[in-house]
């Protein structure tokens, strides 16, 4: 019985050893390498960054009051007012004086038609004056819209002269072109602006013409010829149906400080033409200048309306200019165009765009023979101050050069 107790005793003893080394051994696989001494410690990787978090590490910094932490796009101190955007008033122009201002820009206009008054100079200057010569010279006059029957008795007068002059010198011929030339414009010509106010109303100017003209600018450009001889000017746009129209000639008024009456697009013409003299009459003006709608003659019921606009504005007092607008590129077609315009409404004088760049100034003596009505400015060129008063002899001595 002993020895049968002391079997199971050392049998449970082997057993006990056994497992023990089967678990020192799994505990051994489960333990890490040493680390070799050579080695920097390893630590545990870092995290994978969330959103928000910095891409660099934070460093430290000085901890802040909250009165001292600026806030964003401040720039100014807190004590600083902030400052308030005014708009200006637009800047009040010193238009160039009229005196002598087609003097000025007669170098413009003499290179625009050289064809006329030097092709002219250079055929009488040839030693025989035979038919083919008087030919060529009734040719440069028709094709600057001289007309038919001014250039007949220009050329008549001219060989005249020539044949009783015999000798013919440059300076000779010179001074007796321009004296034809000038003969043909008609300096007697009356080409004075009614600009002057009456005891009770301003004076009244109306601009008319057709399309295409340059008529509102030429109403604008107007208001600084009277501003700059000391007149003040009240503008009125009776030009309804274009739509930048009145906003074109209230900018022109603003850079002289003339006032513009307007009204709503498509309005009645008559009635705003109406409200503007009697604006000027409020304020004292001595000119109000009213721009019409560019109206083509073949169309009656505009051309009527134009006349209604006139006899509406004649209630307040007289109209003292009706200014017809012509291009002077048109030739020919500018004198149908004043025809027609002279029939509805009296024409006092003409106005002649557009001259910087054609040499078709011989328009000028047929428009004033066709009507009997002078040109009293001539347009030279876009800018502000490129409306002149027509002078026969400055105009004349820009044809025909030095």
């Amino acid at each position: 019985m002993e020895i049968v107790v002391l079997a199971v005793v050392i049998a449970l003893v082997v057993i006990l050893g056994a497992g023990g080394l089967v678990v020192g051994s799994r505990r051994k696989k489960r333990q890490l390498p040493p680390t070799p001494p050579s080695s920097p410690s390893v630590t545990a990787p870092p995290a994978e960054p969330h959103v928000g978090d910095e891409a660099e590490t934070p460093r430290e910094e000085p901890r802040r009051t909250i009165e001292e932490v600026e806030l964003p796009g401040a720039t100014a101190a807190p004590d600083a007012v902030e400052e308030v955007q005014v708009p200006q008033a637009p800047v009040i122009e010193q238009p160039e004086p009229t005196a002598g201002r087609l003097v000025r820009l007669r170098s413009r206009l003499s290179r625009s038609q050289n064809s006329l008054g030097k092709g002219l100079l250079t055929l009488l200057s040839r030693e025989r004056l035979d038919e083919d010569t008087w030919e060529e010279i009734e040719e440069i006059l028709l094709t600057a819209d001289v007309g038919v029957a001014p250039t007949q008795e220009l050329v008549e007068r001219l060989r005249t002269r020539v044949r009783v002059l015999g000798t013919r010198t440059p300076d000779e011929l010179r001074g007796l072109l321009r004296e034809e030339l000038i003969t043909l414009l008609d300096p007697e010509l009356d080409r004075t602006l009614r600009t002057e106010s009456h005891e009770e109303s301003p004076a009244v100017l109306m601009v008319v013409g057709v399309n295409g003209t340059g008529k509102t600018t030429t109403t604008g450009k107007l208001a600084r010829v009277l501003v700059a001889d000391g007149h003040s000017v009240v503008l009125g746009a009776a030009d309804t149906f274009r739509a930048a129209a009145a906003d074109q000639l209230q900018t022109w008024g603003e850079r002289v400080g003339a006032r513009t009456v307007r009204g709503p697009e498509g309005g009645d013409p008559a009635s705003i033409a109406f409200d503007a003299v009697k604006e000027g009459i409020a304020e004292g003006a001595d000119a109000v200048l009213i721009d019409t709608a560019g109206r083509l003659h073949t169309k009656t019921g505009l051309m009527d309306e134009l006349g209604k606009v006139k006899r509406v504005v004649e209630k307040h007092g007289p109209v003292d200019e009706v200014l017809l607008v012509l291009d002077a590129t048109t030739g020919q077609n500018g004198l149908v165009q004043a025809r027609v315009f002279a029939e509805v409404v009296d024409i006092t004088g003409i106005v002649l765009t557009k001259l910087d760049g054609t040499a078709k100034g011989g328009i000028v003596v047929a428009v004033q023979r066709d009507l009997g009505v002078p040109v009293k400015l001539i347009g030279l060129g876009e800018g502000a101050d490129d409306l002149a008063p027509f002078e026969p002899g400055a105009f004349v001595d820009a044809l025909i050069g030095d």
